[in-house]
């Protein structure tokens, strides 16, 4: 076994809440480590699909720090978002180690245990900072295992060569089903299934839209208020070009979740059935959080029970960018550094505290 010498922090991830996070203990005295499972910088945008682009402009893209070149006019592109991770941890010198997946976390003392395979190591304080990506979530129908056609999540899809011609059922009323369903229906045909109407954006309204709207939610919630905003928020539609002319195409039609699978398709409570050759599940993730079984901190929700982006059960245990409950905004680019400053705040006085006493 391969026992290092304790850190102060230890962040388990490598993409960009775990990289902003970095940013700030840079500036304190701490010692720190990260552990990113990926063999290469870049985090999940390594998996994308092949035609994604960011909903904003490089400038309303960026972690803290340095912001994002742009090489490209409108939306940076998804190699863009990797090439600019890779530099950001190159130019700040970050200490890296991969690929490294960490098995368990336990406790030691005062002191965390993190293990990947025959590796150990110990810090004063953790960082979970590992995404969603990970744990792609597909809901349950009845008849799943007797369709005789392809499967597949969003987080495998790369593009949309391998549906033509076929009959795609496209799943999901999020972003990424919009997308997806933008581009298969330009070599399939398609049918979109959501569990609500879809709710689309104005033409207008960005992700710096959305960003300022969820800035003003986080300020007035500091400040015990309650504010009304523009209906839409950062699950909606974005309409972005490829979106767009699939509207004017006429693609952007949902129909109600059907209730169960057939060996040949889908079948609706009415009895209707379509015969269909491949699904695509655009249907979102849940947060990876396996390594902290060991801390018994996991809800029945898999989730974390967070003070801001602390844990309650394990004050000296921190959740950085899972989404809107580990911070407004906070599995976004440019939403991440907000929390990851609030948290090496934290941090920082934590430990200091535990040295004055």
């Amino acid at each position: 076994m391969t026992l290092q010498e304790p850190v102060d922090v230890l962040i388990i991830g490598g993409g960009q809440a775990a990289l902003a996070t970095a940013y700030f203990l840079r500036r304190t005295q701490l010692s720190f480590l990260l552990l990113d499972d990926q063999a290469q910088p870049g985090g999940a945008w390594q998996h994308g699909w092949d035609s994604l682009r960011l909903f904003s402009p490089a400038t309303w893209s960026s972690i803290a720090g340095w912001q994002m070149p742009s090489p490209e006019p409108g939306y940076p592109h998804r190699d863009t978002v990797i090439d600019y991770l890779t530099q950001y941890e190159a130019r700040y010198q970050l200490p890296i180690v991969r690929p490294v997946h960490v098995d368990s976390v336990t406790h030691d003392g005062e002191l965390f245990v993190v293990q990947a395979g025959s590796q150990q190591w110990r810090c004063r304080a953790l960082v979970s900072a590992t995404g969603t990506w990970s744990k792609p979530f597909i809901p349950s129908y009845p008849g799943s295992a007797e369709f005789a056609g392809e499967q597949l999540h969003s987080a495998h899809y790369r593009n949309p060569q391998a549906f033509t011609g076929k009959r795609v059922l496209v799943v999901g009323g999020g972003n990424s089903g919009a997308q997806i369903l933008a581009e298969v229906s330009k070599v399939a045909e398609t049918l979109w299934i959501t569990p609500e109407p879809p709710a689309f954006l104005p033409d207008e309204v960005d992700g710096r839209v959305l960003f300022e709207r969820a800035t003003e939610r986080w300020k007035a919630q500091q400040e015990g208020r309650v504010i009304d905003q523009p209906v839409g928020g950062l699950g909606d539609i974005v309409m972005v070009e490829p979106v767009r002319e699939a509207r004017e195409r006429g693609v952007l039609v949902a129909e109600r979740p059907f209730q169960r699978f057939t060996e040949e398709g889908v079948e609706w409570i009415d009895g209707r059935r379509e015969a269909v050759d491949a699904v695509i599940w655009c249907t979102g993730f849940r947060p990876a959080l396996d390594h902290l079984q060991g801390l018994d901190v996991l809800e029945a929700d898999g989730k974390v029970t967070v003070d801001d982006t602390r844990a309650s059960k394990q004050p000296k245990l921190w959740l950085v960018g899972y989404g809107e409950w580990t911070g407004a905004a906070s599995a976004t680019l440019i939403g991440v550094t907000r929390t990851a400053r609030s948290t090496v705040n934290e941090i920082a006085e934590a430990l200091q505290g535990d040295t004055d006493q």
